[in-house]
Order: structure tokens, then sequence, then C-alpha cells
């Protein structure tokens, strides 16, 4: 179980907890303020809406084959959510799992997204993952920034897709953390 509070360079605290099926309607609400170009960077095409089905499948998970992490941060009316991370395990090898993240277009460029992979990549390394893997467009900058910041290992696709290879063998480097420090474990 993850539960962890982080102070980001600006003095905001960032809450990491794992997602549950309560988490619905925040995500909805959250995917609803993602602009058309984070929501093109997270799903690699357009998408206007998350179906009932997907808001299901993303907030209900088994916190084993299929782990996600919610970061908040205090609201007036309760935690806003402000990003997602999740990986899920390739049924053909356990030992490897595709990861995403998102992060509200607000929080981008804080470090949010660095502090979501950092701490999937604890929680994968706990439960015997050795290797996350995914896809990103070849223009998400700071997607790239955040890969390259972890190791990763990169491959440009004719398709304008950048697949991603990251060993989660060793800890990241410090350096990673830009944005944020740690406050409490």
């Amino acid at each position: 179980m993850i539960a962890r509070d982080i102070t980001l360079t600006d003095g905001t605290i960032l809450h990491l907890r794992d997602i549950a099926p309560a988490d619905r309607d925040e995500l909805e609400r959250g995917f609803e303020h993602l602009s058309a170009e984070s929501r093109y960077r997270r799903f690699l095409g357009q998408i206007s809406a998350l179906s009932p089905w997907m808001l299901r499948y993303l907030t209900n998970v088994d916190g084993h084959d299929h782990v996600a992490i919610v970061a908040t941060v205090p609201a007036d009316e309760g935690p806003r959510g402000v990003g997602v991370g999740r990986f899920v395990r390739l049924h053909d090898d356990p030992s490897v799992a595709e990861v995403a993240i998102t992060v509200t277009d607000d929080m981008q460029r804080k470090g949010v997204g660095t502090i979501i992979a950092l701490a999937l990549a604890d929680e994968a390394r706990r439960l015997g993952v050795e290797h996350f893997r995914g896809e990103v467009l070849v223009d998400n900058q700071p997607c790239r920034e955040l890969l390259e910041d972890l190791g990763a290992q990169l491959n440009t696709a004719p398709d304008g897709t950048l697949s991603f290879d990251v060993s989660l063998e060793r800890e990241a480097p410090v350096p990673g953390l830009r944005g944020a420090a740690l406050i409490s474990p």
C-alpha cells in the first residue's frame, strides 16, 4: 500500500496513494480538465471522454498485475487529483509491465510525473517487475526528458511514436527528482 507525502519546490504538498474505485468521479473530472494535447499525448490519439468501461478499468486494480497510484493536492472541496500513473504486467512475461502516467496541465513541469514514475518503479520492483515498457509520441518532450532521466532505452518508430524500455534493476538517480523533495517516506 502506497501513502506518501512529497513537497514540491513551490511548496505544494503532493499526496501519493493507491487508486481506488471511489476515485472514479475525480478521475473523470481530471480527464475533462486535460487539454486536447495532453489527452492526445496520453492516449496516442484523440479521445474526448472516458467510457464507463474505461473508468472501471482505470480505477479497479488488483494491486499486483495492475497497479495505479494517484497524486492529489489539498483543495477547499477536498483532495484534487493532479496525476495518475499505472503499470500493467504483460501476460506472456510478468517481469515486464507497460507503464503510463498522466499529469493535469496545471501541474506539469513541476516534477509530478517524475515522482509518480519513481513511486511506480519502487512498487514494481517490490512486486518482481524488472522492466517498464511503453510508447509515447516522439514530440512529447516532457515525457522524453523523464525517460532520459530514468535511463530508458528509446527507439523511434516510423509512425511517430517512441517505444521505451526502462530497467528497474536499480533505483533511479536522485537528479531524476528535479522539482521535488521527499518530506516523508
